[in-house]
């Protein structure tokens, strides 16, 4: 009877001790982690610039002063249309030019009276033929200076030599300016071009027949346009390089209107490129969690260009594997993990 009761007590405490045991073994913990697949393909990396749209040099005509003279007064104003041949300013002559005028005028006129004399004296033999041929040189130049005189007083009626439209008028009514004074600018309809500040480190990556992107108003397309020049030089008040495209104009942009643009720095090659989600950073390392049998793994990366939602692993990935790209941060190497 003793046996039977000890036999009873072992297989008690053996049980009570397997259901302890039992009890006491968690499950392994697992973090809930969202995973995209590494893909494979360039990613462009691109800055986006500011500037504003100016009229192109080549479709600017200015009209300037024949001879010095006064601005009487302007026919269109600034901003408003004009066409081919219309007037748009009238001078009036200087005292000086109409002084110079009527200087030349008399000079002219004594030498024409010279030339007659000496033709005179030389068909009474009293003078050379090169003392005549001299005489006629002297009426023939005074002569051609007055007719030009005459002509740059005569032409200070200033018309558009091209449609468009009034610009400028770099002086006022009543100024007096002297000959080559620009009086009017006439911008013709056309392309435009635009300038743009740019990081002088970044300009110095791009070149002449590249391209950037001019971003519109809402639902309308951007425009790309080529660059036609790329300037160095440092701004002293932006502390920015600038950046020259030309704009068509068909795109529906006015000269002096603010702009922005894409402008791509760099492109990578068709490598591994995972979403900039999955990019972690510890003390200046980029890695990634790849997951393999719902084990995370810690994969130090090298990175390339990114785009600000894709970015290009240039070592440290292979396409295919998966890569966690929500719940990173929680992770070790090693944990376990599950996704839904």
């Amino acid at each position: 009877m003793t046996r039977i009761f000890a036999g009873a007590l072992l297989l008690a405490l053996a049980a009570c001790s397997s259901g302890s045991d039992t009890q006491d073994k968690a499950p392994e913990p697992a973090a809930l982690v969202k995973l995209a697949q590494v893909g494979s393909g360039p990613v462009e990396q691109s800055v986006t610039i500011y500037g504003a749209a100016q009229n192109d040099a080549t479709n600017q005509r200015t009209l300037t002063a024949p001879a010095e003279a006064i601005v009487a007064h302007f026919v269109v104003a600034e901003g408003d249309p004009v066409k081919k041949g219309q007037l748009v300013a009238q001078l009036s002559p200087s005292p000086t030019t109409r002084l110079d005028i009527a200087t030349a005028k008399a000079g002219a006129q004594s030498d024409k009276l010279a030339y007659e004399r000496a033709k005179r004296l030389r068909a009474d033999g009293l003078v050379s033929d090169a003392e005549v041929e001299s005489a006629r040189a002297a009426a023939q130049s005074s002569g051609a200076t007055v007719a030009s005189l005459s002509g740059r007083a005569g032409s200070l009626s200033l018309r558009a030599p091209v449609a468009g439209y009034v610009q400028t008028y770099p002086v006022a009514e009543g100024q007096l300016v002297a000959a080559g004074t620009a009086v009017a600018t006439i911008a013709q309809a056309g392309d435009l071009r635009a300038r743009f500040g740019i990081d002088p480190a970044i300009a110095r990556q791009l070149a002449r027949g590249g391209s950037i992107d001019i971003q519109r108003g809402p639902g309308l397309p951007p425009i790309t346009a080529p660059i036609v020049s790329v300037d160095p030089v440092v701004d002293p008040a932006t502390r920015l390089a600038s950046l020259f495209t030309r704009i068509p104009g068909s795109a529906g942009i006015g000269a002096g209107e603010p702009l922005r643009a894409n402008v791509t720095t760099e492109t990578s090659g068709t490598g591994p490129s995972i979403p900039y989600a999955a990019l972690l950073n510890e003390g200046g390392q980029p890695y990634v969690y790849t997951v393999s049998d719902d084990v995370a793994h810690r994969q130090d990366v090298t990175v390339g260009a990114t785009d600000g939602s894709m970015v290009a692993i240039t070592g440290g990935l292979r396409p295919g594997a998966m890569v966690v790209v929500a719940g990173g941060t929680a992770l070790e190497d090693g944990m376990k993990v599950r996704t839904k």
